[in-house]
């Protein structure tokens, strides 16, 4: 094995430009290859880590304007979301449908005041569930729970930013009192959020401010025993059709009401994701092949300079396994020490541009972890037989007498 490793070495000594032209498009081909999966995983982290703090197993639903004729009404009509129709969907969807909750926001921007400011803003009559869905992480106190909604309770679930405009703290806040629409409410939590502004009270207390309207502005429709995209579109229709035969329109008409299939859009955003990565180790195994075919080139005229070599050692007895052997672990480890250099210059870049990136919510930790760095050392050895092999065939074909004639 040593006598091989010395051969190796001295036939990489004895080709220096050659063999470090070929090394460096090796090691260029699995440097784009680690850069660019590493931005791929720094996406995926980006989008499970931001479908980990929300729900994707629910649909949102909105009244909306009818387009087309049905049953002797006109298009155009305004459908309107009501209060029975929770209990419709419930009722007519057992089997994809785990609960309905509803939405109600005010219908105006109110101030919302204390004795240091006010800012002005609408709130949303929401249930606990509210929290997971929509990813509110809280810093201080709590969200809405069941006992606010049982017992009305006028408090209210506010932003860091606007907390910190009422009061003089985020800590500060919790249990301090702001007059909303001529009311006292109580502030019992603060979260943080940097697009989402809303003020959360409960739903109950949203419906006694509006006087128990039976309207609701947004149904949440949880699914359960749902696993595939084709089992969370035949909901949506099943949701639809409740609504239309409690509604009164045309089933097919979707501009009548809007539904936002989030679990849907999760499954396909995840198989998009899954197409980016398959794209990029496309693109960086073609990107690889150059130098694959360096080296399969170095191998190929290795071996007709070897040719009178390779005669006097089958002439001597050696096994056309152990010229076989010799060529294509020339091969292998050509291509693995370039592209391990190549390996640990892009794991280099990926650690930068996890630092530039650092905050950022498109994309989160762009580093290669341990499965990643497997996978590409089983490409390079795997690169590396596929480019030896070839040349070590056209080895064993040689014959020992005509290679003896060989100068």
């Amino acid at each position: 094995m040593f006598d091989l490793l010395r051969e190796i070495a001295q036939s990489m000594k004895h080709n220096k430009l050659r063999t470090s032209l070929t090394g460096f498009a090796v090691a260029w081909g699995i440097f784009m290859l680690i850069v660019l999966l590493g931005m791929s995983k720094g996406i995926l982290n980006s989008f499970n880590s931001s479908m980990m703090s929300q729900s994707s197993n629910y649909l949102l639903v909105w009244g909306g304007r009818t387009e087309k004729a049905y049953k002797g009404y006109k298009e155009g009509r305004s459908i309107d979301l009501k209060q029975g129709d929770i209990d419709a969907i419930d009722a007519s969807n057992t089997d994809g449908v785990a609960a309905t909750t509803p939405v109600k926001r005010s219908s105006a921007q109110l101030a919302i005041s204390t004795s240091k400011d006010y800012i002005s803003g609408s709130y949303s009559g929401v249930y606990p569930d509210m929290q997971t869905i929509d990813g509110i992480k809280m810093i201080a106190g709590r969200f809405i729970n069941q006992s606010d909604i049982n017992n009305r309770r006028k408090v209210m679930s506010i932003n860091k930013n606007n907390a910190e405009v009422l009061f003089d703290s985020v800590a500060s806040a919790v249990g301090q009192y702001v007059k909303c629409n001529g009311l006292t409410f109580t502030i019992i939590g603060v979260y943080d959020s940097e697009w989402r502004s809303d003020i959360y009270i409960p739903y109950t207390t949203a419906r006694m401010l509006a006087s128990d309207d039976n309207n609701i502005d947004q149904l949440t429709v949880s699914l359960k025993n749902i696993n595939s995209i084709e089992a969370g579109e035949r909901v949506e229709s099943d949701v639809r059709l409740t609504l239309a035969q409690s509604r009164g329109f045309d089933p097919e008409d979707k501009s009548a009401v809007w539904i936002w299939n989030r679990f849907t859009q999760h499954l396909q955003t995840s198989e998009g994701l899954n197409f980016l990565n398959i794209a990029i180790w496309v693109i960086g195994i073609f990107t690889m092949l150059s130098g694959i075919v360096g080296v399969s080139n170095i191998m190929f005229v290795s071996v007709k300079e070897r040719t009178h070599e390779i005669g006097i050692r089958r002439a001597i007895g050696a096994k056309p396994r152990n010229i076989l052997a010799q060529i294509i672990v020339e091969s292998v480890l050509l291509t693995a020490l370039f592209g391990y250099i190549g390996i640990f210059m892009g794991i280099l870049v990926d650690e930068g541009l996890g630092m530039a990136f650092a905050g950022q919510e498109w994309i989160k930790d762009p580093a290669v972890d341990l499965s990643i760095a497997v996978q590409v050392t089983i490409v390079l050895i795997t690169a590396g037989a596929l480019a030896g092999i070839f040349p070590a065939f056209k080895a064993l074909k040689i014959k020992p007498v005509e290679a003896l004639r060989t100068e």
